[in-house]
């Protein structure tokens, strides 16, 4: 069973990536509505952005369609899609150019067939898999005392950190990409507005650094109670 100094323990390997997720889902929340007050000098759209760039790499066949909700754009490699959220996809601004430059970075690592992001893509199956079944091998074992269901359970739960992990380099490459492509084509010309942009990538790396720090967490608490047990 646990003791007192497991369940601070506990408390230890969880609290950061609670507290660092707080944060950084201010902080992504608070770039994006100040620079999506700032309008773009050249006028383009988050989705005139998007097109401009995978044209200029010869992504004609990528469509670009838009998408509810809130920060929810994104690019589905099987579809050959990239869906920007309303407040991108017909918006002129320095945050909506950046996001847009950040997600036409992901079709072009699918294009280049960007080793991290195929793994990523790779190990989806499984840990679809670890979200399904992980909680009920893992606490059906805890309940019947069975301390190698549990051990199943915690090992189906590190996919998660896995995959948190691996999309960490995919993230930053895609954001490397984006400022690059707005400097390349002047779609952003002046210095303020790049800081701009590149503020909001930044803030929204940090969420992804946060759920890699909750996931592993996470992942360090089952296994504690899987030994523990």
């Amino acid at each position: 069973m646990l003791g007192m100094f497991d369940g601070v323990l506990i408390w230890v390997l969880i609290l950061p990536g609670m507290i660092l997720g707080g944060i950084a889902q201010a902080g992504v929340k608070a770039a994006v509505q100040k620079y999506s007050r700032v309008r773009l000098r050249q006028g383009l759209t988050g989705a005139q952005v998007a097109r401009y760039i995978l044209d200029a790499r010869g992504l004609r066949h990528i469509r670009i369609e838009p998408v509810k909700g809130v920060l929810s754009d994104h690019y589905d490699p099987r579809g050959q899609v990239l869906r920007l959220s309303e407040a991108v996809y017909g918006v002129p601004s320095i945050a909506a150019a950046g996001i847009a430059a950040h997600e036409a970075g992901h079709a072009i690592q699918d294009a280049d067939d960007y080793a991290p992001m195929e793994a990523r893509s790779a190990i989806v199956p499984l840990v679809k898999a670890g979200s399904t079944f992980a909680p009920l091998i893992f606490f059906g074992g805890f309940f019947v005392g069975s301390q190698a269901l549990m051990w199943v359970g915690a090992l189906l739960f590190g996919a998660s950190s896995l995959f948190a992990l691996i999309t960490l380099p995919v993230e930053f490459d895609a954001s490397r990409r984006a400022l690059n492509h707005l400097e390349k084509h002047r779609i952003i010309s002046s210095e303020d507005e790049m800081a701009g942009a590149r503020t909001v990538l930044r803030a929204a790396a940090w969420t992804y650094v946060a759920a890699a720090v909750a996931a592993i967490g996470s992942w360090a608490m089952y296994l504690l109670m899987s030994r523990r047990r």
